[in-house]
């Protein structure tokens, strides 16, 4: 009688002692079948006091004590303090009391305090501080409130915040916060009957069933399993759907593929296998976005310009001129108004909401808007390879097909086609009968008269059948290999089996499964009569094949500068030889040494110049993912992540931009910046495209803003020093505001990506700034020079002021109007050299900003022309002089162009090569100590930062000391999404509501 085959898991070979005729088994040699399969954990007891036991979080969660997921059966119920007829409806609400619902708990933003977060930054902050002193200091000398500067900075600061709310508002509902990811509705035994509850209702103990196409509600351990195969690539990332029996574990948001069971809950909520990987997400509080660091610092740079002459007004204004009180606050608003780029978080939130509107024409929807800038600078993509890279679905790779007998590799597959269900399949019967492409074939011209479906004990299926044209009773099997070659009685010999054992080992070192077909014939009209013998005649090798569009998704994020990594839970065969497939490369490790470090003897100092050598990574968890990215982001990169899975979403959330891709579970999506709706990878590539656009805008507006602030903080300090020149506040609100409408029109400008990846270099674009600031700062100081110390205009073009020339008062009312239109129109115009790289009419702009433009300075003209206000101190002026002005713009703005093109020469040239050489010798010390050169940031930077980042921390705290409204939330992506309070505060609640014991 001969011994059943013993089949070993996880890739470790399949032995047999089974003779062959009557060869002994000592003569016989043992062969190897690498068939893949999982590691099996022998079940342990529990590490405590069972007779003193108490349901309390030191002996559930304690893993040195007690582990629930591979304890005994039976030390489970001890400890949970249950049997297999479930909990009393009175013990299931006490227990909920203590361990919470089963779901993950989420804030949503409080709308009215999101359009308040607008104006909670320290440039808002300065212009608020502008309109308290028009308010409330320009008291006294006979004149009233400055009411006109304050209705002005208020209606600007509202409609700045109105803007940046509505299209940030916009974006931001384009996708839903995170939804539940636990099954709705779960079947649980209370009182000893069978009901249906809320899957929030499950409670550790709980007895629950669950049969093909359900989704597992919670964590639990199987009782009774009948042919269960559960689908889990969503939670360990694993291709092939995993068969369960009694006593095994079952995680939380997987799906049963095949048969029915029942079991014990044994964790529910964020004490789940889903639970502990969400609790992963945002571990960290670095809440302080990339777009936030670099607004901080561009902020900063625009406060300490100003403030530095603000200070310089304050001391010779008063101490050195020794103005009156009122006249120097005007002055000084002056500077605050005009220099403060009050609209620069709304333009960039405009921009990059616009950029999500965009985006979403691609099928990509933008959860965090502020992740498109992040995607421009994006240098490595990692992905996650089951249902990302691969399509999910087990396919027979028919190029690696092998015969053994008189059969095609047609007549093998459907012979397998034959031996599968052609309903309620399992995923390698619907790849089987998948391959014939006419699914109706399976069962064509045959009669069924026998289907032995897939079991775990027997690893193979079987169908005995009726050739309807030979009207003979045929019998195919296909399984496990070596079981089935255990069943071969006819034809086999040492050949065969030599043949068998190389393929399956060719098989298993590329990553794709063996499933091996055998073929009998049988005797008369009995079914269940022995044949004439089971026939090896094929071995099919099945595969997860990449998606259609990878390769080409690879190739083209190559082409951008981007490095693209594979990081996936299967195995290291399997994630070999999908990178092969797709180009990617198989210098593959297995996740072990993200642990252990690089192995004695490697080419590798250091686990980090490890994995940026590595292709990818298999066999990681959803820990390991996580500090792949963090690592490659300590090395100085950006990193994205893509995924599909709840074991993807920590790494998602951690990486400076996470995608899910298109049927991700509904954990993925809520940690991820970005969702793709569309199958494949191809609208990365369009993001990343689309991003650069975005980018590029944004830092034309940087560099514009900057250059406005010195170019009006400058000029008019240098003017008031010279000429005690009082320009009117209220002036240059008209100016802010026109450029605001104006700039607000880059959000669609018509811009060039850039080939590699973008980085925010705020060296040159301050450089830039100062350059230009400086010199349209020159075009203003010697147009008021050459009005006020010659005739030339007046002899030239006759024209006049209120007084002849050489009487001219300083402070002209209409003086004070041509300054306010020659500042006006060259300091708009600057956009148009900001946003090109060459000559500014070498790239076309957008209708929409041209348009901008025109109407900006049209307006601009005609209040130069037309507006005698009295109030601001400004009086009209003449046509001719509204033609000197431009005239006069126009000569200044042509050497613009010049200006850039030197700088580009000579200062950022040299802040290049700077950066270079520094780039460059924090590689060599990297190389040579292991630690990577970061620049240590202050507190107090890191505090300024902050102040930009999570922008309604401290309103939100605020209202609630002050209990307005009852419950204050604030939107997912800015408590780093995904989190979940829950995970944070059950082990407390566990410890501070030990379970009564029961009796």
């Amino acid at each position: 009688m001969s011994q059943p085959i013993v089949e070993k898991e996880a890739g470790t070979p399949a032995q047999s002692d089974k003779p062959v005729g009557d060869a002994p088994v000592s003569e016989k040699r043992v062969r190897e079948y690498k068939d893949f399969g999982h590691d099996e954990v022998k079940p342990t007891h529990a590490n405590v006091d069972m007779s003193r036991i108490e349901l309390k979080a030191d002996d559930l969660y304690d893993k040195e004590k007690v582990d629930l997921e591979t304890i005994v059966i039976e030390d489970v119920f001890t400890l949970l303090q249950c049997n297999d007829q479930g909990l009393s409806t009175e013990e299931s609400k006490r227990r909920l009391e203590i361990f919470g619902p089963n779901k993950l708990e989420q804030e949503e933003q409080n709308p009215f305090l999101q359009f308040l977060s607008f104006m909670w930054n320290p440039l808002s902050w300065v212009m608020e501080a502008a309109a308290l002193v028009a308010i409330a200091l320009s008291n006294g000398e006979h004149r009233a409130p400055d009411w006109q500067d304050f209705a002005g900075i208020t209606l600007l600061l509202f409609i700045n915040s109105a803007i940046g709310f509505y299209e940030e508002r916009g974006a931001g509902n384009a996708v839903k916060a995170l939804m539940d990811s636990l099954a709705p509705k779960a079947k649980v035994k209370r009182d000893g009957s069978w009901v249906e509850v809320d899957s929030a209702q499950l409670v550790p103990g709980d007895m629950i069933a669950f049969k093909i196409g359900d989704i597992v509600p919670a964590d639990c351990r199987l009782t009774e399993a009948i042919n269960v195969s559960i689908d889990q690539a969503a939670l360990t990332g694993e291709s092939l759907p995993v068969s369960k029996k009694e006593a095994d574990q079952c995680f939380s948001g997987s799906t049963c593929k095949q048969g029915e069971a029942e079991g014990v809950v044994i964790s529910t909520g964020a004490n789940t296998f889903f639970g502990r990987a969400a609790s992963l997400v945002g571990q960290e509080d670095d809440t302080t976005g990339h777009l936030q660091k670099i607004l901080a610092q561009i902020g900063s740079f625009c406060l300490v310009t100003i403030g530095i002459f603000v200070i310089a007004e304050i001391f010779v204004l008063y101490a050195g001129f020794r103005w009156s009180y009122r006249s120097g606050l005007d002055n000084i608003l002056v500077l605050l108004i005009g220099g403060i780029p009050i609209a620069m978080p709304t333009v960039l939130s405009v921009t990059l909401a616009v950029g999500a509107q965009q985006l979403a024409k691609y099928k990509a929807i933008v959860t965090r808007i502020t992740a498109i800038e992040e995607l421009a600078g994006v240098t490595i993509l990692c992905s996650d390879k089951t249902g990302t890279l691969t399509t999910n679905k087990l396919t027979i790779d028919r190029s690696t097909i092998r015969t053994y007998a008189a059969f095609s590799s047609d007549d093998v597959i459907l012979l397998a086609a034959y031996a599968s269900r052609t309903e309620n399949q399992d995923a390698i019967d619907a790849s089987v009968v998948g391959a014939l492409g006419d699914t109706t074939r399976a069962r064509a011209g045959i009669k069924l008269l026998d289907f032995k479906p897939f079991n775990p004990v027997d690893k193979r299926t079987e169908i005995t059948y009726r050739d309807e044209a030979s009207g003979r009773l045929k019998r195919v099997t296909k399984g496990m290999t070596g079981i089935i070659i255990e069943l071969c009685t006819r034809n086999k010999t040492d050949e065969i089996e030599n043949r068998l054992e190389a393929d399956v080992e060719e098989f298993a070192s590329r990553g794709l499964r063996a499933l091996a077909v055998a073929y009998e014939e049988l005797e008369g009209d009995d079914h269940d009569a022995e044949g004439n013998g089971f026939e090896l005649v094929g071995l099919l090798a099945i595969f997860d094949p990449p998606r259609t569009d990878t390769k080409q998704t690879i190739d083209d994020a190559l082409a951008f500068g981007v490095k693209v990594k594979m990081v996936t839970g299967d195995q290291l065969a399997i994630a070999k030889e999908t990178g092969r497939r797709l180009g990617l490369g198989d210098h593959m490790y297995p996740a072990k040494v993200l642990k252990d470090g690089p192995p004695p003897g490697s080419q590798f100092n250091s686990l980090d110049e490890m994995i940026m050598d590595a292709d990818g990574f298999a066999g990681v968890f959803p820990e390991h993912k996580f500090e792949i990215v963090k690592r490659l982001q300590g090395l100085g990169h950006l990193c994205a992540m893509t995924g599909d899975g709840a074991n993807d979403a920590p790494a998602l959330s951690r990486a400076n931009v996470g995608i899910a891709v298109e049927g991700a579970t509904d954990a993925a999506r809520g940690a991820a910046d970005i969702v793709l709706t569309e199958p494949g990878l191809s609208t990365i590539v369009h993001a990343i495209r689309g991003s650069r656009i975005i980018f590029q805008r944004m830092r034309n507006y940087a560099i514009y803003a900057c250059a406005v602030t010195i170019r009006i903080v400058v000029c008019f300090a240098i003017l008031v020093f010279c000429y005690k020149f009082q320009f009117p506040p209220f002036m240059v609100l008209i100016i802010a505001l026109l450029n605001d409408g104006t700039i607000m029109t880059l959000s669609v400008d018509r811009v060039l990506p850039s080939n590699s990846p973008d980085s925010w270099d705020l060296a040159e674009i301050f450089a830039y700034a100062v350059a230009y600031g400086l010199y349209l700062t020159l075009s203003t100081i010697i147009l008021v020079v050459v009005i006020l110390q010659s005739d030339f205009f007046q002899r030239k073009f006759h024209v006049h002021l209120n007084a002849p020339p050489g009487h001219i008062d300083h402070n002209d009312k209409q003086l004070h109007t041509i300054v306010y239109l020659q500042v006006a129109i060259i300091s708009q115009a600057l956009i148009f050299v900001t946003r090109a790289h060459g000559f500014f009419f070498m790239e076309r702009p957008s209708f929409a900003l041209m348009g901008a433009f025109c109407l900006a300075q049209l307006v601009s003209s005609i209040i130069a022309g037309f507006a005698d206000w009295g109030f601001t101190n400004i009086q009209k002026i003449s046509g001719a002089w509204i033609g000197i002005v431009w005239v006069w713009n126009i000569i200044w703005f042509v050497p613009l162009d010049l200006i850039k093109f030197a700088m580009k020469a000579t200062v950022i040239k040299y802040l290049r090569d700077r950066h270079n050489l520094a780039a460059a010798a924090a590689t060599r010390a990297h190389a040579e100590t292991g630690v990577p050169i970061v620049r240590t940031q202050s507190r107090a930077a890191s505090i300024h930062e902050s102040l930009y980042s999570n922008r309604t921390s401290f309103i939100r705290r605020a209202v609630r000391k002050v209990g307005f409204g009852q419950k204050v939330r604030v939107k997912p992506e800015e408590l780093q999404r995904f989190s979940s309070i829950q995970a944070r505060h059950t082990g407390q609640t566990l410890a501070r509501h030990p379970s009564r014991p029961t009796t």
